[in-house]
């Protein structure tokens, strides 16, 4: 008698019709230089093969043209500082996580890009305005809701960087925040500013976290376990 034996992989995707090895994730670099984002790219991309992704980096915004790769994509992630997109790019951008892809990022390649496109901001749940103080301040990063997965056992934790303030949604799910003391004239009281967060948009899941201005802060771990968490929980 043969022995029969089936053999599923456990890192599988279920789907309708069968199983699904990876979820599709398509980086797309670019902007600000000082912000390295070839190299941010990389570690991000790193994190999603970790958690069994197909990746795909893209240096051109002209990806965003090809609704059909969108639709299929399972989480996109902006990593392109300033700049500017056109509508056209915007519009299929938007599309696709209106009807379900993912979308995460980090500082400036997701919270500041792009500044003329309210509907970007939108969809973000957030625009940077400024950094007081410039890039050495030290502030400390509050779990605010340490029940949501994307925080589970991570404390609150001390960085010395870039400060984000920022005009947030107030519809967001926040999940961590940091205190801004009295700076003149931007900051002109103490104010509690969202530091991560996710929400909606249309059927799309979307995360963002404001830290990542160098490498060393890119790397902690804090940011590294936000960062694979947050993409995993944004994607379709």
């Amino acid at each position: 008698m043969k022995n029969h034996s089936l053999i599923i992989n456990i890192n599988s995707q279920p789907t309708r019709n069968g199983y699904r090895k990876h979820k599709k994730a398509l980086i797309i670099q670019g902007g600000y230089q000082p912000h390295k984002p070839k190299e941010i790219a990389a570690i991000l991309a790193e994190l999603l093969r970790q958690e069994n992704f197909e990746v795909e980096i893209s240096d051109t915004l002209d990806i965003l043209l090809d609704r059909e790769k969108l639709m299929r994509t399972d989480l996109i992630v902006p990593d392109w500082t300033l700049g500017t997109i056109t509508q056209e790019q915007l519009r299929s951008f938007l599309d696709a996580v209106n009807n379900g892809t993912g979308v995460a990022g980090m500082h400036g390649g997701m919270g500041d890009a792009f500044r003329c496109e309210i509907e970007y901001q939108l969809m973000v749940g957030g625009q940077f305005v400024a950094h007081p103080g410039e890039a050495g301040v030290t502030y400390q990063v509050h779990i605010c809701n340490r029940d949501h997965p994307i925080m589970a056992g991570i404390r609150d934790f001390t960085v010395t960087s870039e400060q984000y303030y920022m005009l947030v949604d107030p519809a967001n799910e926040v999940l961590a925040t940091t205190l801004f003391k009295v700076h003149p004239p931007e900051v002109w009281r103490e104010v509690v500013m969202p530091v991560v967060w996710t929400k909606k948009y249309g059927r799309g899941r979307v995360f963002y976290c404001s830290l990542g201005h160098s490498l060393d802060v890119v790397t902690m771990p804090e940011v590294l376990t936000m960062m694979k968490r947050g993409m995993v929980w944004a994607a379709r």
